[in-house]
């Protein structure tokens, strides 16, 4: 027999607006801070890494973490929120947003592919370094001359099918975001 009990409102334990803080923070540690390794291109994505060392007979034990991450998106309304949690990861830096991380990014991104989450429209920007791979907004460059798309299209691999000097489309569309180095598929008229 399977009993479900209704949701009885207790208190409030914190205000919307500082709620509404809190994940505005949590939003930053996946876009500028430790647990970038789970931020998801177009989605606004909330967390916080852990890494805790074990303790065995009251005492801390040398190179023996449990890490962790805890995420969810869209960070302004959550449907979606996801904590994992590895015991002593071997052979890797033990680090929450090193390991945990793209663990938790891929359930999230998989969860975002399974309940249909459309992209958000205020998605803080990642601060790359030189480890991660960088996204770029697609220019428009329909109505423009070839050389001109060029300049515009410098961050991409570009394709052309068709003859002539002016851009009569493009793939993807404008305002799309695409990794440095993706094809961007020109057609010539």
């Amino acid at each position: 027999m399977i009993f479900q009990n209704e949701k009885k409102l207790v208190r409030d334990v914190i205000s919307e607006e500082t709620s509404k803080e809190v994940r505005r923070a949590l939003e930053s540690v996946v876009a500028n801070g430790t647990g970038r390794n789970a931020y998801i291109e177009g989605h606004s994505v909330g967390g916080k890494t852990g890494t805790a060392q074990k303790v065995n007979n009251g005492v801390y034990m040398i190179g023996n973490y449990i890490v962790s991450f805890i995420g969810f998106t869209p960070a302004d309304n959550p449907e979606v929120i996801v904590y994992v949690a590895i015991d002593y990861p071997k052979g890797i830096t033990q680090y929450g947003g090193t390991v945990a991380a793209p663990v938790a990014k891929a359930i999230l991104e998989d969860c975002i592919s399974i309940l249909n989450i459309e992209k958000d429209e205020n998605v803080k920007d990642k601060e790359y370094n030189y480890l991660d791979d960088k996204y770029y907004t697609v220019p428009n460059v329909i109505g423009l001359e070839k050389k001109e798309a060029i300049k515009l299209l410098n961050n991409f691999s570009i394709i052309y099918s068709g003859s002539g000097n002016v851009i009569k489309d493009q793939t993807p569309q404008a305002g799309e975001r695409l990794k440095e180095g993706g094809k961007i598929k020109l057609l010539l008229g």
